[in-house]
């Protein structure tokens, strides 16, 4: 029944290095995307409509 206790003690206790560890890392910033900002200019995700020109020669008209 002993080994019980222990095994739960030292799990519980490596859960907490780990979640210290998570925390440390994500005040760090070491999860922070530096990539993908500067590609997302690369990347076309919406169609241009030329709606800006129709407008103006309906207007002249």
């Amino acid at each position: 029944m002993n080994i019980i206790f222990l095994t739960l003690g030292v799990s519980i206790a490596i859960a907490l290095l780990f979640l210290g560890a998570f925390i440390w890392a994500t005040k760090k910033g070491q999860y922070d995307d530096l990539t993908t900002p500067s590609q997302r200019m690369l990347l076309d995700d919406y169609e241009i409509t030329e709606t800006k020109k129709d407008e103006k020669e309906e207007q002249v008209k």
